[in-house]
C-alpha cells in the first residue's frame, strides 16, 4: 500500500494543492510532499491529520479496494454548500431519520 500516492489521489480530487492540505492539517508543506513521494513515512497521529483535514476517516482511507479510494463526490458536494444549504440539509436529514424511526 502506498500511503503517498493515496493522499495525492485524495488531495487532487479535492482540488488542493500540497500546501492547502498542509496548512489545513498543520504539517508542513516539505514534509507532506515528502510523504506523498514516499521519501518519508507518515505516523498513524499525523495520518490521521491528514484525514480530518480531507473529511474522511482513517477507516476509509484504509478500506480502499485497490489503489483508488471511493469515489462518491459526498464531500466535494457538500464543500460547494452554503451555510444556509448545509442547515437545509441537515434539517432535512434528521427529517428522514424521524420518519425512518416511526
Amino acid at each position: 500500500m502506498e500511503i503517498g500516492k493515496r493522499i495525492i489521489v485524495l488531495r487532487e480530487r479535492k482540488g488542493w494543492s500540497t500546501n492547502r492540505l498542509a496548512n489545513l492539517c498543520g504539517l508542513s508543506q516539505s514534509f507532506l510532499r515528502a510523504v506523498e513521494l514516499g521519501e518519508k513515512g507518515i505516523s498513524v497521529e499525523s495520518l490521521a491529520l491528514v484525514c480530518d483535514a480531507m473529511g474522511i476517516s482513517l477507516k476509509t482511507f484504509f478500506d480502499w479496494p485497490g489503489e483508488e479510494p471511493p469515489e462518491d463526490g459526498f464531500d466535494r458536494r457538500l464543500e460547494q454548500l452554503t451555510p444556509y444549504q448545509k442547515n437545509a440539509l441537515f434539517r432535512f436529514l434528521d427529517a428522514m431519520l424521524e420518519d425512518r424511526s416511526e
